[in-house]
């Protein structure tokens, strides 16, 4: 007698998790819809160059030691309208004699959210590559890439390329 239940049991048990696999596979099949991309440029009003003295150990021939940090708070515009600003601070990794090297995160403050990055930076007017690493509000889901350029007048160029990613299922 125990052989009948204990049959049906695994048959429910080997249908249940074939149902299970099946609509797991249609829901990936189905999937989210594809990625958007978007294009953000914005004219910027670079703050005044802000250096922390974090590290006491200093280089008397250097005006940075390791640890130090470069702060800023910039405007950004859109078509001559201010849309936001950023927040950004960037630690200093490595000091004269060697290339002087930062590692930097920033916030992009826009209307309907944040927008996350990283990059590293080194003095000069070579263009600065972003990782855009997330967001907030209406960019909580994205990730790509962008340039910063300095015109070397107080001002500059800020190229986003977002990507809305979505998690997979939903």
């Amino acid at each position: 007698m125990r052989k009948v239940p204990l049959v049906g049991a695994a048959a429910v048990l080997v249908l249940g998790v074939a149902g299970a696999v099946a609509v797991s596979a249609v829901s990936q099949a189905a999937g989210p819809s594809p990625a958007r991309s978007q294009t953000l440029v914005f004219d910027v009003v670079f703050s005044p160059f802000e250096p922390v003295q974090a590290n006491n150990a200093r280089n008397p021939n250097s005006p940075f030691a390791l640890g130090d940090e470069i702060v800023a708070h910039d405007q950004l515009f859109s078509h001559g309208q201010h849309v936001g600003d950023d927040a950004f601070s960037c630690v200093i990794v490595s000091v004269p004699p060697d290339i002087l090297l930062a590692n930097c995160t920033g916030v992009f403050r826009l209307p309907g959210g944040t927008i996350a990055i990283q990059t590293t930076a080194v003095p000069g007017p070579k263009p600065k590559d972003l990782a855009v690493t997330g967001g907030t509000g209406i960019y909580r889901n994205v990730g790509g890439d962008g340039t910063l350029v300095e015109f070397g007048n107080g001002k500059g160029k800020l190229t986003l390329h977002v990507l809305s990613l979505v998690a997979r299922g939903g």
